[in-house]
C-alpha cells in the first residue's frame, strides 16, 4: 500500500487520465487472498492482460459500437460488419478481464454490472440475426416489428450504459467511492456526465436535429427548462439529509436546486409566444451561468481542489455566457441563420465547454485530488489534461454526426449534367424537389419571352452555367 499511498507523478498522473478518459477495467472476484482486510484491492501492479483488456473495451465499446450505430441508423451496409467485429473484440476482452494476474481486486459495482452490459450486447446480437432474416410474413411479421424497436432502443442505449460501465472500473481501479465518500463521488460522476451528455444533446440538435424540433412545435430551451425544473427538484430533497444537522455544503447545494427549478418555471413559460408558437429564451443559458458561478466559489479542503473548482466554476460560467450571446445575439432567436442547415462557428463554443465543465466536474473527487496533490502534480498540468479529453470527446461526436450526416438522405443531383450535385445539409435531411422546383420557375418566368424559334429542344439545358438563354 506504501507504492499506491506514495506515487510517483508519472504514476499518478498515468492513474489520473484512466479515470476522466473513461476509465480502467477490473473484475473481481478471484485471488482474493491478495487483499488485506478492509482494502478494496490488492498492491500488486496492472497486468499486461488486464491493460489489453482495458485497451480493447475502451475500443470495442467507445468507438467501433456507437460508430456502428449510427451506420445501422442509416442502414449503411457497413453497419453489420463493423458490430460483428466489435464484437468479437469485446468478447475478447470479457475473458481477458477474468484471466489477469497481478492487482486483484474485491466483489466491486464494475464486475457486477458488465454481466449485465455483456447480457446487453447479446439481446442485441439475437435481435441483429433475427432481423437478418427478413422474415416478414404470419406470426413473424408481428416479432419482426418488436425486434426491429428492440434493436434500436438497445442498440442507442449501449453507448450510454458502456460509459457508466466504464466508469464503474476507473471507480474500480482506483478504489474510489467507499465508505464517506461515496455520497461526494456520485454527485460529481452523475453531474459531471449531466454535463458531457447535455453537450452531446447540443451538439446533435445543432446540427442534425432542426427538423426534428420544428416538428414538435417547441423551442429548444423548453425542453431544457423542463429539464432543469426537474433536476432542481430532485435536487432540492436530495441534497440534505433530512433529520440532520445542516452544513455549509448542504445548504448550498439545496438553494442551487431551488434555483434550478424557480428558472426552469420561467424558462417554460418563456418558451411560447403570445400566439403559441415557439420561443427562444435566454434563461437556460443564464442556469448554466450561475451554476458555475456558485460552483467556483465552493469550499474545498485542498488548495489544489480549489483551483480545480475554481477553473470548471469559470468553464461552466462561459458555457453560460456563451449560449445567451449565441441566442440572443447570434441567431436572433432563430433556431439556424445557415441557408443550408449547417451551424455558425460560434455555435460550437458552447456545447464544447460542457464537455469540459463535465470532466472537470468528474475529476475533481475528493480522492482523486488527494492523489494528484500527494503525487505534485499542479492543477495547471492537470486541467490541461481534462481539456484535451473534452476535445476528443468532442471530435468523435462531431465525427459521428457528420457520418450521419452525409449518409442519412443521398445528395440529390440535379437534371443539370454539369452542374455540382447538391450536398446533403448539415440538419440530416435535404429537399428532394429544390432543383425540379428552380428549373420550372426559370422556364415559366422565359416562357413569355422567348419566340418559336428561340425554344430550345431540350428543357434541362436552361439554367445551364446560370445562362438564362441557349444559343
Amino acid at each position: 500500500m506504501d507504492r499506491f499511498r506514495n506515487p510517483t507523478p508519472s504514476l499518478a498522473l498515468s492513474i489520473g487520465l484512466i479515470l476522466s478518459a473513461k476509465g480502467a477495467a477490473a473484475h473481481g472476484g478471484h485471488n482474493m487472498e491478495k487483499i488485506v482486510d478492509g482494502e478494496a484491492m490488492s498492491v500488486d501492479p496492472i497486468d499486461s492482460i488486464l491493460w489489453i483488456h482495458i485497451l480493447l473495451m475502451m475500443l470495442s465499446f467507445g468507438i467501433i459500437f456507437p460508430t456502428g450505430m449510427v451506420l445501422g441508423i442509416v442502414r449503411n451496409r457497413w453497419h453489420v460488419p463493423v458490430q460483428v467485429l466489435g464484437t468479437a473484440i469485446a468478447v475478447v476482452a470479457y475473458f481477458l478481464g477474468h484471466l489477469h494476474k497481478g492487482k486483484a481486486f474485491a466483489k466491486n459495482i464494475h464486475a457486477g454490472f458488465s454481466n449485465w452490459l455483456m447480457l446487453m450486447l447479446g439481446v442485441q446480437i439475437v435481435f441483429g440475426i433475427y432481423l437478418k432474416f427478413h422474415i416478414t410474413k404470419g406470426f413473424h411479421g408481428k416479432i419482426r416489428k418488436v425486434a426491429v424497436v428492440g434493436h434500436g432502443v438497445v442498440g442507442k442505449l449501449m453507448p450510454v450504459v458502456a460509459w457508466v460501465q466504464m466508469l464503474f472500473g476507473g471507480i474500480t481501479a482506483l478504489g474510489y467511492c467507499r465508505d464517506d465518500h461515496l455520497g461526494q463521488c456520485l454527485a460529481h460522476f452523475i453531474m459531471g456526465s449531466a454535463f458531457i451528455g447535455y453537450g452531446i444533446v447540443l451538439t446533435i440538435i445543432m446540427l442534425v436535429g432542426q427538423e426534428w424540433l420544428k416538428r414538435t412545435g417547441r423551442s429548444q430551451e423548453f425542453f431544457d427548462s423542463l429539464l432543469i425544473a426537474a433536476w432542481g427538484c430532485v435536487n432540492t430533497f436530495t441534497e440534505h439529509r433530512w433529520g440532520g444537522a445542516w452544513v455549509a455544503n448542504d445548504i448550498q447545494h439545496t438553494t442551487m436546486g431551488v434555483i434550478w427549478w424557480c428558472a426552469g418555471l420561467a424558462g417554460i413559460w418563456l418558451s411560447r409566444k403570445r400566439d403559441g408558437g415557439p420561443k427562444r429564451n435566454f434563461i437556460p443559458g443564464f442556469v448554466i451561468l450561475i451554476t458555475g458561478w456558485a460552483m467556483s466559489a465552493h469550499p474545498q479542503h485542498l488548495p489544489l481542489s480549489t483551483m480545480v473548482h475554481t477553473v470548471f466554476g469559470y468553464t461552466l460560467m462561459a458555457a453560460g455566457f456563451t449560449r445567451i450571446i449565441e441566442v440572443s445575439f447570434v441567431l436572433r432567436d432563430a433556431n439556424t441563420i445557415s441557408e443550408d442547415g449547417d451551424a455558425n462557428s460560434f455555435q460550437y463554443i458552447p456545447p464544447f465547454l460542457l464537455y469540459a465543465s463535465g470532466f472537470l466536474f468528474m475529476g475533481a473527487t475528493e480522492e482523486q485530488m488527494q492523489l494528484i496533490s500527494d503525487a505534485g502534480i499542479t492543477h495547471v498540468s492537470y486541467i490541461l489534461v481534462l481539456y484535451s479529453f473534452a476535445f476528443l470527446i468532442f471530435l468523435f461526436t462531431n465525427m459521428l454526426l457528420h457520418l450521419y450526416a452525409v449518409n442519412s438522405t443521398p445528395a440529390v443531383p440535379p437534371k443539370d449534367t454539369d452542374r455540382t450535385a447538391r450536398m446533403p445539409r448539415m440538419n440530416g435531411h435535404t429537399r428532394a424537389t429544390d432543383s425540379r422546383q428552380i428549373r420550372d420557375a426559370e422556364e415559366f418566368e422565359l416562357e413569355g419571352l422567348m419566340t418559336d424559334d428561340e425554344h430550345p429542344e431540350s428543357p434541362s439545358t436552361l439554367g445551364k452555367n446560370n445562362d438564362t438563354r441557349v444559343e
